[in-house]
């Protein structure tokens, strides 16, 4: 399973560029927004600290437009992926893009039948929104895992990225469905890490450690 940051946040990115685990990084417009810098700007700079796939989204909503951001969104470097929204006009763009050789990512997919119409749309990813679907009643993992199920079964290359993921948990359940990818917020997998086992293993280590050489050392 790769390991995508879903931020635009330069210090967060290079902070996980450091763990050396991140595959790719995924935005959006209001992850840009929040960063204050105009999209392609920021996409560059990004595309600078992460050696691997970078989803920008269009702006647009019509899928003419769709296509000419894309298209103009691909140039800024060989590691983009456009994303495009789960809609008529998304679907529309990411047929006539992916013609062209360009890969995109299908954002905001909430069922199965939408993830179905953008591998038919030659979609490189589909990004099912699990903590969303879940924020309503629904089965977030359980698309995941049907979604995985109806690609295996007619050969489509699309990857299948789990979005919204909110906890340590979440990312454990899209491993398990078999998710090609999880995009996950800095502080979800910075959590990751995290286990009071671990903490007192190494604190145990350490003072065991200490005090033979500590002693070893006072003695010469």
């Amino acid at each position: 399973m790769k390991f995508f940051l879903d931020t635009a946040n330069l210090e967060e990115l290079k902070a996980g560029a450091r763990w050396g685990i991140i595959d790719g990084v995924t935005t959006n417009p209001s992850l840009i927004a929040k960063e204050g810098v105009p999209l392609e700007d920021q996409i560059r700079r990004i595309c600078d600290i992460i050696d691997g796939d970078v989803s920008a989204e269009v702006i647009a909503t019509e899928a003419d437009e769709m296509v000419a951001q894309g298209r103009e969104l691909a140039k800024i470097h060989k590691n983009v992926v456009v994303k495009v929204p789960l809609t008529r006009d998304g679907i529309t763009a990411c047929s006539r893009l992916s013609r062209d050789g360009i890969r995109v990512n299908v954002t905001l997919c909430f069922s199965a039948g939408q993830a179905l119409l953008a591998a038919k749309a030659g979609a490189y990813f589909v990004s099912p929104f699990a903590g969303r679907l879940d924020d309503i009643g629904g089965d977030g993992i359980g698309l995941i895992r049907d979604i995985v199920q109806i690609y295996k079964n007619y050969g489509f290359n699309t990857q299948v990225l789990a979005a919204s993921l909110r906890h340590t948990a979440h990312v454990i359940e899209a491993a398990k469905a078999g998710a090609h990818i999880g995009t996950l917020p800095y502080k979800v997998i910075d959590g990751m890490f995290n286990h009071p086992l671990t903490d007192k293993g190494l604190d145990q280590f350490m003072k065991d450690y200490a005090k033979v050489f500590e002693v070893s050392s006072a003695a010469r």
